[in-house]
């Protein structure tokens, strides 16, 4: 029974995934910003619930921008449900870009990309994060830089806080959990670490066990005279506090 419905959760995604493609592709072009943003919210919610994920979101999202969100990390998953509780902009690696279809999905999504082994290249991706907060967006970021099992944070990537620093402009910590519906115990379902697959991951995501997604709003943070690295030490903190919440 889990084999077919997951093989029916999976068809169903493939098929809103290339609605997605299309609305993008013929669409987005004649809509203003306002309109793409909320079809983007919506479409990411409606995939959560095509996949079988309950989403809740507790504490206050971002009314409107300019604010840098600052989550922890653990699954492709993580970009959806935050579209899905908020939409944002997302920094990412570049080669998603490429991949087909998903990274029409991410490009249409206001997507910003960074080649992550070139170092000027973060300097301009940084510098477009401020351009962008400066223009009253909201953009997230992933300062761990990579996904992890969630045990254990890790520090964040100081240079990206630059970008709200820069821009004189707000940070909001955010913290991700995965919950198994019936235990109430982490779920390891959508994590995607090690060597994992994508399709591995997406499969134990239609298939296995019944999860819900938590997303923790806390408050926003100014600078208040913090450099970048004091701040990302605070925001990490504020961060591992929202992920250990229950509920």
């Amino acid at each position: 029974m889990n084999g077919l419905r997951g093989a029916f959760r999976l068809a169903r995604a493939t098929w809103h995934a290339l609605a997605g493609w299309l609305t993008i592709t013929l669409l987005f072009p004649r809509w203003g910003e306002q309109r793409r943003q909320a079809t983007v919210q919506a479409w990411a919610l409606r995939m959560l619930r095509i996949l079988g994920v309950t989403l809740h979101v507790h504490g206050q999202p971002p009314v409107q921008g300019p604010v840098l969100l600052v989550a922890n990390h653990l699954s492709w998953l993580d970009i959806l449900v935050m579209h899905a509780a908020r939409h944002c902009r997302f920094v990412s690696k570049a080669e998603v870009r490429r991949w087909p279809l998903i990274g029409t999905l991410a490009t249409g999504g206001g997507t910003l990309y960074i080649e992550r082994e070139k170092r000027r290249d973060a300097m301009r991706v940084v510098h477009r994060m401020a351009e962008s907060l400066r223009a009253g967006e909201i953009v997230a970021v992933f300062p761990e830089g990579t996904t992890t099992d969630g045990r254990e944070l890790l520090p964040f990537h100081a240079n990206l806080i630059q970008a709200a620093v820069s821009a004189d402009a707000p940070v909001q910590p955010v913290g991700l959990r995965f919950v198994d519906r019936a235990t109430g115990a982490d779920s390891a379902a959508p994590l995607y670490i090690g060597d994992d697959t994508l399709v591995g991951s997406l499969w134990r995501v239609v298939a296995g066990r019944p999860f819900a997604a938590h997303v923790h709003f806390g408050q926003p943070q100014r600078a208040e005279g913090r450099d970048r690295r004091a701040w990302a030490q605070a925001l990490q903190a504020a961060v591992d506090e929202l992920r250990r919440r229950k509920g």
